[in-house]
């Protein structure tokens, strides 16, 4: 079915008129217009998130959204459910619209002045530490059901996002350092869990899922969301920021933010942040064509920092 089509179905459920598609991704994202205001229509994509999870990631935005957690916060459809199911069976909800700019895009240099890509960064360090302290003082649903983002996940036999080390377009010694990589993070992954910091996260804290508004920051799009260790959520940050002049700084912003209020050990973030590179070279392997150029560029990424890091 057309998601236009579908998009104008799951509208009236919130009593809104679909106002213009915003991007077509992994799940489809339109922009709508309700009694309450202006709200994201997401439609799920199928079969990657069961209910029960996108009802749990749901629960858990509005429980942060109550405690004044700067997140996107679901809405209530006139079923009186965040969630709602098309004729096709295709799933959707919707969140109140949350004002802001990206912090930035994708393979696109940061252009601000570089004290305010500091604020910035320690800014959304302070945000990620008052998610992840917020969500410990949550008593979760016993029906809570996430992914996980533990040691199984990310670098295990079948990681979510995909067996990395096997991706069919990276060269033979591309291939090794993966191969590599993937034994580095076992290994020192399994050392961090004995005392880590471990719990429910964003996982996919990128830059077009933080919104600037002015001087204040929000949190959106927590689609991937999960059980996983809190440093990857900052590993992520970083994994866009590889090629940034001024990474040191960065890094360094973003690690003083988040310690103003939680304990971190510094020392992991730059091997969470190849964790992260690893699993988006596995992200590409199912969702992109053979010859689109994402997956060289996250290859080669991902080798860069290997092989900084671990050799």
């Amino acid at each position: 079915m057309n998601i236009h089509i579908q998009a104008a179905e799951a509208a009236t459920h919130w009593q809104g008129r679909i106002l213009r598609l915003i991007r077509n991704r992994e799940n489809a994202v339109f922009e709508m217009e309700t009694p309450k205001g202006r709200a994201a229509l997401r439609l799920h994509r199928i079969g990657y998130q069961s209910a029960a999870a996108i009802k749990s990631e749901l629960w858990w935005c509005a429980a942060l959204s109550d405690a004044g957690v700067a997140v996107s916060r679901p809405l209530l459809g006139k079923n009186g459910s965040t969630l709602i199911q098309l004729a096709d069976g295709r799933h959707a909800s919707a969140i109140a619209w949350v004002n802001g700019e990206p912090l930035g895009e994708a393979g696109v240099a940061f252009h601000d002045p570089l004290p305010v890509q500091l604020a910035r960064h320690a800014a959304l360090g302070r945000l990620l530490a008052e998610v992840h302290c917020t969500t410990d003082r949550l008593t979760l649903p016993a029906d809570f059901h996430r992914p996980y983002w533990n040691i199984e996940g990310l670098v295990g036999e079948n990681p979510f996002w995909g067996r990395f080390w096997e991706h069919p377009g990276a060269t033979k010694t591309q291939a090794e350092v993966l191969r590599d990589a993937r034994q580095f993070l076992a290994d020192r992954l399994t050392k961090h869990a004995i005392n880590g910091d471990f719990g429910p996260i964003h996982a996919d804290v990128l830059r077009e899922n933080v919104l600037v508004n002015d001087n204040s920051l929000s949190l959106i799009d927590f689609d991937d969301c999960g059980f996983g260790f809190r440093a990857y959520d900052l590993g992520t940050v970083l994994s866009q920021t590889l090629y940034e002049p001024h990474y040191a700084e960065i890094r360094d912003a973003l690690i003083a933010g988040y310690a103003e209020t939680r304990p971190l050990d510094a020392e992991t973030i730059e091997m969470f942040t190849l964790a992260r590179t690893c699993a988006s070279v596995g992200w590409t392997m199912p969702r992109l064509a053979l010859d689109d150029p994402v997956h060289k560029t996250h290859i080669a990424r991902c080798v860069m920092w290997a092989e900084r890091i671990i050799r």
